[in-house]
């Protein structure tokens, strides 16, 4: 009974501490001045890349310096690299397609035909293959990337939202307007599991710790955890209103969820099935999707300032145009 409660006071005097060491802010901000709504934010070699409208900005990473510009990706979604190949890929959902661009000099190289409406993007490294989440055929496109073909497209039965990987041939992915996870065996290309997030609903992000198996799917309000190895629901924390991303710190078991109110959550991952809510940390109204860079313990949020006298078409407030910006927060 000791060593117990011993354990337990380890477990609240860190908590304790950590909640006063990390007051998270916004240390910088990096403006954009071009036109254009936005989706997610990628990290990689040192370089922020922003979906932007129909182009792609690319900014350094430690002063907000354009770097560079991805064009012609009307309705662009997400980023998603094969640094062996130095290979970037843009998924652009107004032209059905994504965007292979060469990392070192941004020219781009060729656009391969995807399902509709392709949204989240990533790199698979189990099958070295980019895979895009197509919103409206509700499919995945699997993208071998030496030969940028399209080698496989797996129906999901529902619109994916986002998907991870436990990089041993198994992906996730979040169905947002069905409230389940996906499961995907990447060999035999088909799913091979549906599990239910429920009370969760409307997931958008996910994320996932290969050490514990578990998946952090951002739901209404509330972070679902789940076990990834039978799809068992073993945790839920309360997160800020109108998330749409989730990053996760894996070295220090962290979870972030980016709320487009104008908060993140941060979560403490203190074992498989015990999360600690640490609290909500203002940025900015619109602020919805994340990017980490695991290097730098740096989070990078795109949004905008807004008009509260203007509405667009759903009765919410509109972008200021030309204030698109970049919140660096720590």
């Amino acid at each position: 009974m000791k060593v117990i409660l011993s354990i337990a006071a380890v477990i609240i005097s860190f908590t304790s501490v950590f909640s006063q060491q990390h007051e998270y802010s916004i240390v910088k901000t990096y403006h954009i001045p071009s036109s254009g709504g936005w989706d997610y934010i990628s990290i990689n070699n040192n370089k922020v890349y922003v979906s932007h409208g129909t182009q792609v900005n690319i900014l350094n990473e430690e002063n907000g310096d354009s770097i560079g510009v991805i064009l012609n990706t009307n309705g662009v979604h997400g980023i998603a690299f094969d640094n062996d190949l130095n290979r970037g890929y843009t998924s652009n959902g107004r032209l059905n397609n994504v965007t292979v661009f060469d990392l070192h000099d941004n020219n781009i190289i060729t656009q391969i035909a995807t399902g509709e409406n392709p949204d989240a993007i990533m790199y698979e490294p189990f099958t070295k293959t980019i895979i895009t989440c197509n919103g409206r055929s509700q499919n995945l496109s699997l993208i071998d990337t030496k030969s940028n073909t399209v080698v496989s497209t797996i129906a999901l039965n529902g619109k994916p939202e986002e998907a991870v990987s436990d990089k041993k041939g198994k992906l996730f992915i979040n169905l947002e307007d069905k409230s389940e996870i996906a499961v995907v065996d990447l060999i035999k290309k088909e799913v091979v599991g549906r599990w239910s997030l429920k009370p969760g609903e409307g997931p958008t992000g996910l994320a996932y710790d290969p050490g514990t198996k578990r998946l952090f799917s951002t739901c209404d309000k509330q972070l679902i955890v789940m076990d990834a190895t039978n799809g068992n629901i073993v945790a839920k924390v309360p997160i800020g209103n109108g998330t749409d991303g989730v990053a996760f710190d894996i070295i220090n078991h962290i979870i972030y969820t980016s709320n487009g109110e104008g908060t993140i959550t941060v979560i403490k991952e203190l074992s498989a099935d015990n999360y600690q809510l640490i609290g909500n940390y203002k940025t900015k109204r619109g602020a919805r999707t994340i990017a980490m860079d695991q290097k730098t313990d740096t989070l990078f949020l795109p949004t905008a300032d807004f008009d509260p006298t203007k509405t667009n078409s759903n009765g919410r407030p509109m972008m200021i145009p030309g204030s698109f910006q970049i919140l660096v927060v720590k």
